[in-house]
């Protein structure tokens, strides 16, 4: 068993860490105003917390992390809000360029990306295509981000692609398998572990589909206080259940098999 803080004993099994890991970067706004601080200065402190995070689950043998940056119902948020949050986007993507070489983190952006500036649509497909030379942990950046909106666009992909395609009918049947073809997360496991700070106990449009079978994990912490510890903590709470994926007890863990427990 791995050992970590010596002021309290907190361990966890190496040979059972999720191997993909997801969170909702939640509580930054909420962290200042206690602070009377603007919530900008919340966006700023939690954009550190994430940097320290992903270094951690790159650090530990996580092999994915995604994270929920800006939803597709943020830009409901006041203006000078939404400009932080952006800025901190176009500063660290142009400081993860200059590391990735050293640090060789494979970073995908999930979300429709096209409404951005083009500054940052820029920079975000100058990361990915870096990225295609790294091999190990791979960070996903949810940005305009919502999986209702995920799930109506890979729908049309599917029906266009269905509709055009000259391909048999077992290759266009609509499938589990071939509808997950045409989400954002195309290519990347399902979440095996969803953190949700600040206390808050929804999903808020995130992973839906994705997430049918993930084990959550709810903390009063807000995301800028988030940090290695509180990640420990979740993942010894996530080695503590029994994943059945709707089998029952001894039955053996079968992705994606439904159905109620009897």
């Amino acid at each position: 068993m791995l050992k970590l803080f010596s002021k309290k004993e907190i361990t966890w099994d190496p040979d059972r860490l999720p191997k993909h890991i997801a969170i909702v970067m939640d509580g930054n706004g909420r962290w200042a105003t206690r602070r009377a601080l603007p919530r900008t200065a919340g966006h700023a402190v939690g954009a550190e917390t994430f940097r320290r995070v992903a270094t951690y689950c790159k650090d530990i043998g996580i092999e994915y992390l995604t994270v929920y940056a800006f939803s597709t119902e943020n830009w409901s948020r006041p203006p000078d809000e939404i400009e932080t949050i952006m800025e901190l986007l176009d500063k660290y993507l142009r400081e993860a360029l200059l590391k990735m070489e050293r640090d060789r983190v494979k970073m995908k952006f999930l979300g429709d990306t096209t409404v951005l500036s083009q500054g940052l649509q820029d920079l975000i497909a100058e990361t990915e295509e870096l990225s295609k030379k790294f091999e190990g942990v791979q960070v996903n950046i949810c940005v305009n981000y919502g999986s209702r909106a995920e799930i109506l666009r890979a729908t049309e992909l599917y029906v266009k692609e269905a509709y055009c395609s000259k391909g048999s009918q077992s290759e266009t049947m609509l499938t589990e398998e071939n509808f997950s073809k045409y989400l954002y997360t195309a290519g990347i496991p399902d979440p095996d572990l969803i953190i949700r700070p600040s206390g808050e106990l929804r999903i808020s449009n995130f992973l839906l589909w994705q997430s049918a079978y993930s084990e959550y994990y709810f903390t009063k912490t807000l995301w800028p206080d988030f940090n290695e510890r509180e990640l420990d903590k979740a993942i010894i709470e996530y080695q503590k259940r029994e994943r059945r994926y709707g089998d029952i007890k001894g039955k053996g863990d079968i992705k994606g098999k439904g159905g109620a427990v009897k």
